[in-house]
């Protein structure tokens, strides 16, 4: 189907609710996709973080034709291997006995303040400004974006917001009725705002001595993306709540909330979660991760990264950890998001000056080097 065509079909018939960009992905393979007509592009951005191990894996592939062949979905009336294995295995690399599946990170955030308000009895959270949780309407109302609530409003009561990076603003926002504290180890759609070191362990600390849960989204930041599996992992913590999704299986949905509490049955519930297909991605996904020490690769990779960028004229400053990177340049990022579109190269924007990256942690130094090289012939354009 032409490019055109396709375009055409969707503007007619799918929601506007996305800026895209005006090509037709069509296949992929390992850091690059290739368009309609044929064009091939280094993918620095991997959906979103979600393609952690590139286009096309075959160890992936493999599972998933072999689950697709066997059983897709049996509902959460039976049991199946898959997803207690996958549970198994996030449990002993997290240090949480208990994993609630379901195929988003919106989800697991929802799921997260669900439980917080059973274990607590509580219904006020404190949140952090510029964060973002998803777009349903739970995780909307721990958002702090503006133009994402405000058509929705009103959003669920007793969400506050405090400035990120300050545990005593935490500290001094949490009243009697606070259930839990929700944040991101590194705000990504912020612009991969990366806090001072401590400052998880501050709000840990807080959290305990409060009697207040603490959850942490890793729904962008984890599955080896910042050089551990989790990202809260850097900062030798136990969170009460954790939810991951995004690159948890390659690219295939799920999503899943973490805990050493749970819910009991009949209180909350997913009809395609933990299905047998998307279980059996993530495994194959999660042990790609662990025994090819990409954690390792994302760390060193990440660093190369980041020095390269702040040699590069335009750009302003680089923040980030592992293969969770941003760059302010000068100049309008979207604009220059779509210059480095037509020389070849995938990032996004992240706010009007910051490009973000988020690449497969299976990049290697030589596709950053050509990276970098289509950067320069942009910003010094």
């Amino acid at each position: 189907m032409e490019t055109e065509k396709t375009i055409a079909m969707e503007r007619e018939h799918i929601m506007q609710s996305y800026s895209r960009f005006n090509i037709v992905i069509k296949k992929g393979k390992g850091c690059y996709v290739f368009d309609s007509e044929g064009k091939e592009y280094l993918d620095l951005i991997a959906g979103i973080a979600c393609t952690t191990l590139g286009h096309g894996n075959q160890d992936v592939t493999k599972a998933i034709c072999s689950q697709a062949g066997n059983l897709i979905h049996a509902c959460n009336l039976y049991y199946t291997e898959e997803q207690a294995e996958l549970a198994k295995l996030l449990s002993d690399i997290s240090g949480l006995k208990k994993c609630f599946f379901c195929n988003s990170g919106t989800e697991a955030n929802e799921a997260a303040i669900k439980l917080a308000k059973k274990i607590t009895g509580k219904h006020e959270f404190i949140a952090c400004k510029n964060s973002f949780h998803g777009r349903t309407h739970g995780s909307l109302s721990a958002t702090w974006k503006e133009a994402f609530r405000k058509p929705f409003e009103p959003l669920l009561e007793g969400f506050s917001f405090v400035d990120y990076g300050n545990a005593e603003a935490m500290k001094k926002a949490i009243g009697n009725g606070t259930a839990a504290a929700i944040l991101e180890p590194i705000q990504g759609e912020a612009g991969i705002k990366v806090p001072k070191d401590n400052y998880l362990a501050e709000v840990r600390e807080i959290c305990t001595k409060k009697g207040v849960l603490m959850i942490i989204d890793e729904v962008q930041t984890g599955n080896g993306r910042t050089g551990k599996f989790f990202a809260y992992q850097h900062s030798n913590i136990m969170p009460d709540i954790v939810t991951s999704a995004k690159g948890l299986a390659n690219g295939v949905p799920i999503g899943v909330c973490m805990s050493n509490h749970e819910f009991l049955k009949g209180e909350h519930a997913s009809t395609f979660g933990g299905n047998s297909l998307a279980c059996s991605a993530a495994l194959a996904t999660i042990k790609q991760i662990l025994k090819k020490n990409l954690m390792k690769n994302a760390s060193d990779t990440g660093k190369y990264f980041m020095e390269s960028l702040k040699k590069l004229n335009g750009v302003k400053e680089v923040r980030g950890k592992g293969l969770m990177i941003g760059a302010d340049i000068d100049g309008n990022a979207k604009e220059i998001a779509i210059k480095l579109l037509e020389k070849g190269l995938l990032v996004n924007n992240a706010g009007e000056s910051t490009l973000r990256f988020l690449p497969p942690i299976t990049i290697g130094k030589k596709d950053i080097d050509k990276a970098i090289k289509i950067m320069e012939s942009v910003l010094h354009a």
